[in-house]
């Protein structure tokens, strides 16, 4: 037996937990820090780290969980609350953002041919950048005292609702993405799992409510919790031909109502996937964007990706919070807030990359236009707060 995955695995975690930490002291995600990791020690750098079979399905295990805990952390009385507003703010915040990087990629990639193929590898892109990433978004708010105000409230639940509606944009391309050419068979297939979903959230909720009264401190819960997420991503692409981490979703949204075993599931889940799966998959997609292959257009193209990532989320959800009548400089706020983007943007590209509708060279491109929205929302959420008046 080859042990070269042994020393792979730890490179992998030494190397993005050092980078991790040294992002985090510039107050950044550290998951900056693991795609630099990656992309420092991969091909594109001094070429430690390389792809290999068990690192790529090690990292399928980390997308998995990563969006099981995004699921199960979902707070259904926060959206309640905020209702309508955060409902307007969010559907514009996903549907602008699709169309405007898109259109950007349309433009660049398919030669300006409208054939259903073009169209549907354009808005896989666009999906790449409808889901926000309102971590830093959080800490920035916190730190200025603003987290509890109305427009934070409802900035937050406009994120959860932008997650969700994100993931139903992607269970409809990863159908229509996988080979079947029928539409109405396609469509049936998304319907099936909702349905599916629907019928299985039911019945799993009970189960794990009654067990949870009991026994919600017990690993067993978290161990049940991990094989029910493992067994609806596997059903979402092998049963319905939609993307195995949109099962692994609604999965963890299925139990976020769980009082009291979801906290204690989400905390086992966070300690398992932080300790090794989640690093594999950030360090994976940084050894996968080799910076070498980068040509002048598409070095353009990721300048106007990072102009459009930024520019749609401040118009599109700005719009919404004006149509829902909150004041310019709310809108303001709560658009710059939605700018920044993360783990799930990551996980869209990888699966639109696997299904071959996301070219693997322009991986940089997204790369960097994830980055530069990490680096640009808590600089102009500062200055857009303190430069405007009292936030409500």
């Amino acid at each position: 037996m080859d042990y070269t995955y042994l020393l792979l695995l730890a490179l992998v975690l030494l190397s993005t937990k050092v980078f991790g930490l040294a992002t985090e002291h510039v107050h950044l995600p550290q998951v900056v820090g693991a795609l630099l990791a990656g992309i420092i020690m991969g091909p594109s750098g001094f070429g430690v780290l390389q792809s290999t079979d068990f690192l790529v399905k090690t990292a399928e295990i980390g997308v998995i969980m990563l969006m099981f805990t995004a699921g199960i952390d979902t707070d259904m009385k926060e959206l309640k609350e905020t209702g309508v507003r955060a409902s307007v703010i969010a559907v514009l915040g996903v549907f602008v953002p699709l169309f405007l990087c898109g259109w950007l990629y349309f433009v660049f990639f398919c030669g300006g041919e409208f054939t259903p193929y073009n169209l549907l590898r354009s808005a896989f892109m666009g999906s790449v950048f409808s889901a926000t990433s309102v971590s830093i978004t959080v800490e920035t708010l916190n730190e200025m005292g603003k987290l509890k105000t109305r427009t934070g409230t409802t900035l937050l639940s406009a994120a959860l609702i932008d997650d969700i509606i994100g993931i139903v944009v992607l269970s409809i391309l990863s159908a229509f993405s996988s080979g079947e050419s029928n539409p109405v068979s396609v469509l049936i297939h998304i319907v099936l799992f909702f349905a599916f979903v629907l019928v299985v959230g039911m019945v799993v909720r009970r189960i794990f409510t009654f067990v949870a009264e009991e026994h919600w401190h017990s690993r067993r819960v978290a161990v049940w919790a991990l094989a029910f997420c493992l067994l609806m991503a596997y059903c979402a692409e092998a049963w319905f031909g939609v993307a195995d981490i949109t099962g692994a979703y609604f999965a963890g949204l299925i139990l976020c109502n769980v009082t009291k075993a979801r906290k204690f599931v989400a905390k086992k889940f966070t300690v398992a996937s932080y300790m090794v799966f989640t690093p594999v998959f950030f360090a994976g997609v940084g050894m996968k964007t080799n910076l070498r292959d980068m040509n002048s257009n598409i070095l353009v193209f990721a300048l106007l990706l990072v102009l459009a990532a930024v520019l749609s989320k401040v118009i599109g959800c700005g719009l919404g919070g004006l149509a829902c009548r909150m004041s310019r400089h709310q809108s303001l706020v709560v658009g710059i807030g939605m700018v920044a983007r993360s783990e799930v943007a990551l996980m869209v590209a990888q699966r639109g990359i696997s299904a071959g509708m996301i070219d693997e060279s322009i991986l940089p491109a997204i790369v960097l236009a994830v980055i530069a929205s990490a680096l640009l929302t808590p600089v102009l959420l500062k200055l857009s707060i303190s430069r405007g008046p009292e936030l409500a």
